[in-house]
């Protein structure tokens, strides 16, 4: 059943999500605004005094290239995702198998995540993210009539993910692991899976969680240190310590924005996995409200795209909306859950505002898929395009 509107409603009806579109264009100009501002000390101190803009420079091409790549995914119908979901999932498998061949995949502080591309690096586990949204939604799609069977429905999937777990933790991608497993299992909520099976994938992930952590020595000396970062400020508590001081510094409305001490060597990694504390620092409790309150509008937004879908009784389309937005808000809260003290510190970027080439590309491809279900959605209500031949959207139970 397709749903129309009368003549005047379609004539107003705006061809984008205008709230999406401006929570997504803020993020990046904030996002490149502190990139520049956090990293203008380290460029200089690795490249010399005439490289300030160094990383600034790299951040502005991945977001152009990442806003290129967009473009072109925005011309693709959403149900060739759906069409070719198993082929990407292979290939995000491949990519995660490349990147632990010596020689292939490349090493940086003890994690091998990379794949050098001469130019750039290809980190496979942010594509990873996408392609299991993509497959977990196809997948709840397809097998609908048998998702509440251990063996028809949910023991493949399980598989699958254990199969792309066991190769992230092999990098070692901890935080990777968890995002998809999390992503995984929101989705097949949202795709009206059992309680029963979902309350045991919470449990057996929670257990799973454990035994990594403490299997681990690295991962139980960050937790340690999460706990009390005041008890060695100097080791296991110095990344947790230094950004707690950025935001105490901070206060309500900031020191004023390139004014931060704490990115001049203080706080490691300030332009990517703690971009937040350096913004906190600047543009205090004021700026890091504005940020939150943008990712809360895209991640609402998102919703709404992946509850329009499921009217529309386009299911695959309203599961991969929610996922997307399941996965920028998850990795949002993560980020500042590790930057305000409040979750263990975890290699996990601010998406849309962090340095870092595979991640923002990555965000970009999504949003831009998610921005054509949304354009897919109005011209249905505008009762100008016709369902895909060959593609199934009806799926099981709607949440």
């Amino acid at each position: 059943m397709i749903y129309r509107t009368n003549p005047t409603q379609s004539y107003r009806m705006p061809e984008f999500d205008q709230a999406l579109i401006w929570s997504v264009l803020f993020l990046l100009s904030i996002g490149l605004i502190m990139v520049y501002s956090a990293s203008v000390a380290i460029a200089e101190a690795q490249f010399g005094t005439d490289q300030s803009g160094y990383y600034l420079v790299r951040h502005v091409v991945y977001l152009i290239f990442g806003l290129l790549l967009g473009a072109v995914a925005f011309q693709i119908p959403v149900h060739f995702w759906q069409k070719y979901a198993i082929f990407m999932l292979l290939a995000g498998l491949l990519l995660l198998v490349l990147v632990l061949v010596p020689g292939i995949g490349r090493e940086v502080n003890g994690s091998q995540r990379w794949i050098s591309l001469y130019v750039v690096n290809l980190q496979p586990s942010e594509i990873m993210k996408l392609f299991m949204i993509i497959y977990t939604a196809d997948y709840v799609v397809r097998r609908a009539a048998n998702m509440n069977r251990f063996n028809k429905g949910f023991l493949p999937l399980l598989i699958m993910v254990v199969m792309v777990g066991f190769l992230l933790l092999r990098q070692p991608d901890f935080g990777a692991a968890v995002v998809i497993a999390a992503l995984t299992i929101g989705i097949l909520f949202l795709g009206g899976v059992s309680i029963k099976i979902f309350a045991g994938l919470l449990g057996l992930t929670a257990v799973g969680m454990l035994i990594l952590i403490y299997g681990a020595s690295y991962r139980l000396e960050r937790i340690i240190g999460f706990m009390d970062p005041w008890a060695d400020p100097l080791g296991k508590g110095y990344q947790l310590s230094h950004a707690l001081i950025a935001f105490g510094r901070g206060e309500w409305f900031g020191v004023g924005l390139g004014g931060s001490v704490e990115k001049l060597f203080y706080l490691p990694e300030a332009h990517t996995d703690f971009l937040l504390a350096v913004l906190a620092e600047e543009l205090g409790f004021a700026g890091v409200a504005v940020v939150i309150v943008l990712f809360a509008v895209l991640v609402a937004r998102a919703f709404a795209i992946g509850r329009q879908s499921a009217r529309l009784e386009c299911h695959f389309a309203a599961l991969v909306a929610q996922g997307i937005g399941l996965w920028i808000g998850m990795q949002a809260i993560i980020n500042m859950g590790v930057n305000m003290g409040v979750l263990p510190t975890k290699g996990l970027t601010l998406p849309l505002m962090s340095f870092g080439g595979s991640s923002i590309t990555a965000v970009c491809f999504a949003l831009a898929i998610l921005m054509r279900i949304d354009w897919e959605n109005r011209q249905r209500l505008r009762g100008t395009t016709q369902e895909p031949e060959g593609i199934q959207y009806r799926a099981g139970i709607e949440r």
